[in-house]
């Protein structure tokens, strides 16, 4: 697998991989949820253990040694393939896939739709727990998708790096505070990540030409470098995942995003209408 790979993976295929020994299915619904039931095979994994806090800034990478324990114990090693999901359309699974990203671990996927798509669609559940075989994986990172504020502070105003705010209306401009200060980092376009999202076809990501045409008319063009931010890199983290499948080569994700940059009171800020 390359960084070229698709991201996304539709529930039929997925099905027909299952069993197969060289893929690990990450499973990052709310823990009553897989207990309920999950997709055969899979491992679940709750999502704090995939981000790191200091607070207020939260939403952080984890350190080498937990990311080494967190590959360790759902069986990685190199030579597997990870389909992560969850049950609010991508964004813990997308998060996933840019931590491993970070830590020069490309080719993953996440499966189109998460949960809803593979229950809503008949596909098999159950609510076996799954133990995986533990393995000793170190992790090194990489960082080359990793856009932090200093990266964000020395770019502003560069025609050709452009910062995608991919939070709500009222977070974007300012009237919604999450951190010690509101508003939006200067010049950063609007796309809120649901928008990504095709409620009639069990939160899938919308068609593909379609997402093109409307971030192109925003601006979001793939001859720019895009860094991606929300208020942790949470919801961004799916518009991240959005833009690489659609063949945006050059994408950068935030972490800490607004609940850093917000609490930094030394760094501009905008609000208001753009």
């Amino acid at each position: 697998m390359t960084a070229n790979t698709p991201l996304m993976i539709e529930p039929d295929a997925l099905e027909r991989l299952l069993g197969d020994p060289g893929l690990i299915v990450v499973d990052l619904c709310k823990a009553e949820i897989y207990s309920s039931g999950h997709i055969p095979g899979a491992v679940h994994v709750e999502y704090a253990d995939i981000v790191d806090a200091r607070p207020p800034v939260a939403g952080l990478l984890p350190d080498e040694p937990r990311m080494s324990a967190l590959l360790s114990a759902i069986g990685f090693a190199d030579g597997k393939h990870i389909v992560a999901y969850d049950d609010e359309g991508g964004g813990k699974a997308a998060r996933l896939l840019w931590t491993l990203a970070a830590y020069g671990l490309e080719g993953h996927r996440m499966l189109n739709g998460g949960l809803h798509a593979w229950a809503n669609e008949g596909h098999p559940l159950e609510a076996t727990a799954v133990a995986p075989e533990p393995t000793q994986y170190q992790a090194h990172y990489h960082g080359g998708v990793v856009a932090d504020r200093d990266y964000i502070a020395a770019r502003l105003g560069d025609a050709q790096v452009l910062i995608l705010d991919t939070r709500t209306q009222p977070e974007y401009h300012g009237h919604d505070v999450r951190a010690a200060r509101g508003g939006r980092i200067p010049g950063a376009l609007h796309f809120e990540w649901t928008r990504a999202m095709d409620r009639n076809r069990n939160l899938r990501i919308r068609e593909e030409d379609e997402l093109r045409r409307e971030l192109e008319a925003l601006g979001v063009t793939p001859d720019k470098e895009i860094v991606c931010y929300c208020q942790t890199h949470h919801r961004s983290a799916h518009t991240w995942a959005l833009l690489r499948h659609l063949g945006y080569n050059n994408v950068k994700g935030y972490p800490g995003a607004w609940s850093d940059w917000g609490n930094a009171q030394h760094l501009p800020l905008e609000h208001g209408p753009s």
